[in-house]
């Protein structure tokens, strides 16, 4: 039986002028997780993560804990979906908002996109079909005894969950349990999928016991 290994990135900078930036505390929780991961033997044979600048610190932060030496393949379709473009779209600003502020903003945002209300650079449909396809191919990876790690975002690694659960539904079907696998879901978090001769199923969600007090952040 194969294994995959779904990891949320590290605390981004939220409110700074780059926000696809680790913060210190995002780096720490990286180093954290591959620490944490190397105690238990986890040996990864093959190694994925999206393209965004956070999935790439929080992967180096990882492997320089860990000791791994498997060159990473980056897959583009385990990025986030573009949530500025979607607030952007609620015709509402998010200058000056605390992180309480910007995540009932984002709240209202995404259930209108996930109901496909407006006009979006990709539609909540479009999001769920890449990343069930980014799904597809790293449990193909996993096959039947090997281990993957990729490493991505809340967002996705919510439809990837909602979609283990529910795999019949069609993409509107998967917004209600996608909105609340996506609120929870720790930085450096990990979501374990087991692979076997029946398809990918959900084993355990958002473990992270790496993290304690302040360390632990969900934005």
């Amino acid at each position: 039986m194969g294994l995959l290994l779904l990891v949320r990135h590290g605390q981004a900078s939220f409110g700074a002028d780059d926000y696809d930036v680790l913060s210190e505390i995002g780096w720490e929780q990286g180093r954290r997780l591959g620490g944490w991961l190397a105690e238990r033997g986890l040996t990864p044979d093959v190694v994925v993560r999206g393209s965004m600048r956070r999935h790439r610190e929080t992967l180096d932060a990882m492997t320089e804990a860990a000791g791994w030496t498997t060159e990473p393949v980056v897959d583009d379709r385990w990025d986030e979906f573009d949530h500025l473009a979607v607030v952007r779209a609620q015709g509402e600003s998010v200058d000056g908002l605390d992180r309480r502020g910007f995540q009932q903003l984002f709240e209202r945002a995404t259930s209108r996109w996930t109901a496909g209300v407006g006009d979006y650079p990709e539609t909540y449909a479009g999001f769920v079909g890449r990343v069930d396809a980014a799904l597809d191919a790293a449990a193909a990876e996993a096959g039947s005894g090997r281990t993957v790690v990729a490493v991505s975002s809340g967002g996705p690694i919510g439809v990837a969950c909602a979609r283990l659960v529910d795999p019949e539904a069609d993409p509107g079907g998967t917004a209600r349990l996608w909105a609340r696998f996506n609120a929870v879901t720790v930085n450096s978090s990990v979501t374990r999928v087991v692979v076997g001769s029946t398809g990918a199923r959900l084993l355990t969600f958002n473990e992270h016991p790496h993290l304690d007090g302040d360390a632990i952040t969900y934005r």
